[in-house]
């Protein structure tokens, strides 16, 4: 069997489909996403998000599951708890920043350190508890992507959609806003209205893929994308393209590398697909490589010698 065959045979497949279209979307938009914290120099606050969210995870679970009595690990749930604990977790970061003398890194580690390891115990006593549908939701740090219904795919997708509108029709107002946001503010722009906005934009374009790839791996599907894609472009427009294409499209071959290779985690390997794009973009993109600019540099200095 040809490998075209063996793919057109895959996709044939629903749990399959329903998992390399998860992921492809799921790297798009946090693609875009990211380059959105990447020009605001902020891509580590996707690290708060990602290891903040356990214990929306958990706390999640725990209250649909024990006192609502619906399913505690569907992408909804998961996605509307994490998201409200993640927004928690980034706002403290900001007071402490805002507030105290600490450094913003000091402030985020701090912040990643508190959630995280409160979300490890919850997942711990979620694990030793008696509730339904437990079994399991430990594996939510690292991502499951063939676990994926089409009630979660569709959820996903309708997520997504909402994320990249008001990416859309707001970019130019968050652009102005990163580059210059004096300027934003005299034209009514303001900040305290268009960062909670890009806030929980980016929390919850970023907590849609916690149960695919994981908790501890989106930062890599936020960051990768935006940096592969900074080496290649020129305009804005043209980074966050490319940014939500090559994320779309390594987590797509991700998938399919992960279904080749066997029993191996979807997450991680499209991380390595992530690294490997960002890799051949800073080696051989034609303006800003580390090929081409030793070469510039290295006509400068030889022009330079022979005018001497």
């Amino acid at each position: 069997m040809t490998p075209i065959e063996s793919l057109l045979e895959l996709f044939g497949n629903f749990t399959f489909r329903t998992m390399i279209l998860s992921t492809g979307i799921i790297g798009a938009v946090s693609g875009l996403l990211g380059s959105l914290l990447y020009l605001r120099r902020q891509t580590m606050i996707s690290d708060v998000i990602g290891h903040s969210a356990i214990g929306g995870v958990a706390l999640g679970f725990i209250t649909c599951t024990a006192l609502l009595g619906i399913d505690g690990r569907s992408v909804l749930t998961l996605t509307i708890s994490a998201a409200i604990t993640t927004a928690v977790a980034v706002l403290l970061t900001n007071v402490i920043t805002r507030f105290s003398r600490l450094g913003s890194d000091a402030a985020m580690a701090v912040t990643l350190a508190v959630f995280f390891g409160g979300g490890l115990v919850l997942l711990r006593w979620i694990g030793h508890s008696k509730l339904p549908n437990r079994a399991g939701i430990e594996k939510y740090v690292f991502g499951n992507a063939a676990t994926l219904t089409g009630e979660d795919l569709t959820t996903i997708a309708i997520i997504g959609v909402l994320a990249v509108a008001v990416v859309v029709v707001l970019f130019k107002e968050l652009m102005l806003s990163a580059f210059d946001p004096v300027l934003a503010a005299t034209m009514g722009f303001s900040p305290r209205i268009l960062q909670p906005i890009l806030l929980v934009t980016v929390t919850t374009g970023i907590v849609i893929g916690i149960k695919a790839v994981g908790l501890i791996l989106m930062i890599g599907f936020v960051m990768l994308p935006a940096a592969a894609a900074r080496q290649w472009a020129r305009r804005l427009h043209t980074m966050t393209l490319f940014s939500a294409v090559i994320g779309g499209l390594s987590g797509m071959v991700g998938s399919i590398l992960a279904v080749h290779l066997g029993r191996v985690p979807t997450g991680p390997i499209i991380i390595v697909v992530l690294f490997a794009a960002f890799l051949v973009s800073l080696l051989a993109s034609p303006q800003r490589s580390v090929l081409s600019t030793w070469l510039a540099r290295r006509r400068h200095r030889l022009a330079g010698e022979v005018a001497a």
